[in-house]
């Protein structure tokens, strides 16, 4: 991959940097021309920064292990994280095996099958919405449909669905200057394995038409999946797909609304949505980077990377890699958005990526053929602060409806 010099002093990256957070473009760009392979000695990680590294070591899972999990913060690494985060932290052959079976109950044609339940799901959330003309985006909408979306998937009673939100809401959440889960986020964590538990043992004694029930019966030559990996799969998909769908949701409206000319194209032709999915994907995605653990020495930019270090792979910078992007700092509906790595690549390419681009296009969808066109209050617009998710906890809107 190239000889380099050692990175310069004064290139400074950490995922918990709320600068970082507002915008970490400018780093990335730094990163990707000058460390393309950058250490941080003080939270003990290496950065692959530019689009060729991130997407080989994405295709490459046996010199870059999951199974160590993906993330950076102190809780959520290690051996154990195959317990909250299933198969995404799992190499082949478990990771085969967890996968083949999981999609026995999560398949295309049940995604398919949700698109009635989503467009029912958008409407009831987006008619508040448009009735008052004006809210916030992801409190009134964003933030209530996808876990919504997959509590319905799931099996989980009406009734119950504003509790399990509420909860899952507490395990993504972190708090300024703590680079962990907070106690409320474990106690929460708690509460809904607890609570998946408990219908697990009610679908065992009566099936449903649910993935839980599927799950149950997903059956590979007689290998099933245990109680504990159905939980814990059920776990993730709170984890990661419930919080990265409202902020794609959020981050089209507030880049739609950045970039006029772009941003009126959809509700000019409403085939456009799609557009504006991909791009938004690509330009400013939503889980920002995902972690490996180096499982063989290799040798980067002239500098040796030791076996069991962890390695951080930037998304967010490789989908603005200039060596696959033309003008990648631009937003740009009509570009090509083909190579972006928004969802991964490889064994672990996402398994949710069709349900995520399926919700964002039906809600945005409903928005372009409702609205005329939107404002965003930027000045009261509030960013989320995670160490691996970008996006709004808040941003409020403005309505011209049709």
């Amino acid at each position: 991959m190239g000889h380099s010099s050692p990175q310069p002093p004064d290139v400074h990256y950490s995922p918990f940097d709320y600068a970082v957070h507002e915008d970490p473009y400018p780093t990335y760009e730094r990163l990707r021309e000058e460390a393309p392979l950058y250490r941080n000695d003080e939270i003990g990680f290496w950065a692959l920064s530019r689009h060729a590294d991130v997407s080989a070591a994405f295709r490459n899972h046996g010199a870059y292990s999951s199974s160590n999990g993906v993330s950076v913060e102190p809780s959520a690494w290690g051996p154990h994280a195959s317990k909250t985060m299933s198969f995404l932290a799992l190499d082949p052959p478990r990771h085969t095996r967890m996968r083949a079976l999981v999609s026995k109950g999560f398949t295309p044609r049940r995604v398919k099958e949700m698109g009635d339940d989503i467009l029912r799901l958008t409407r009831r959330h987006m008619d508040l919405l448009l009735e008052k003309g004006e809210g916030d985006w992801v409190a009134d909408f964003a933030g209530l449909l996808p876990m919504d979306v997959i509590s319905e998937m799931m099996g989980v009673p009406e009734p119950d669905r504003a509790e399990v939100r509420r909860l899952a809401d507490l395990v993504v959440h972190r708090e300024d200057g703590l680079n962990d889960v907070p106690p409320a986020g474990m106690e929460a964590a708690l509460t809904l394995v607890g609570y998946y538990e408990e219908m697990l043992a009610e679908r065992k004694k009566a099936r449903r038409d649910d993935l839980t029930s599927a799950l149950l019966d997903a059956e590979i030559d007689g290998d099933r999946l245990a109680d504990r990996e159905i939980i814990a799969f059920l776990f993730l998909m709170v984890v990661a797909g419930n919080e990265t769908t409202t902020k794609l949701l959020a981050n089209a409206l507030y880049w739609g609304h950045r970039n006029p000319a772009q941003g009126a194209k959809p509700f000019r032709d409403p085939a456009r949505v799609d557009d504006w999915v991909e791009e938004t994907l690509r330009y400013d995605t939503s889980s920002q980077m995902l972690a490996r653990t180096v499982t063989e020495e290799q040798e980067l930019y002239g500098r040796k990377v030791p076996a069991g270090d962890r390695m951080l792979l930037l998304v967010g910078s490789a989908n603005r890699d200039p060596r696959v992007f033309d003008r990648a700092a631009e937003y740009d509906l009509d570009r090509d958005t083909s190579q972006l790595v928004s969802f991964g690549a490889g064994r672990h390419f996402c398994l949710g990526a069709n349900l995520a681009r399926l919700e964002a296009r039906i809600a945005l969808g409903e928005l372009v053929r409702a609205v005329s066109s939107y404002d965003v209050d930027e000045a009261r617009a509030e960013r989320v602060h995670a160490a691996n998710v970008r996006g709004f906890a808040s941003l409020p809107v403005r309505l011209e409806v049709r």
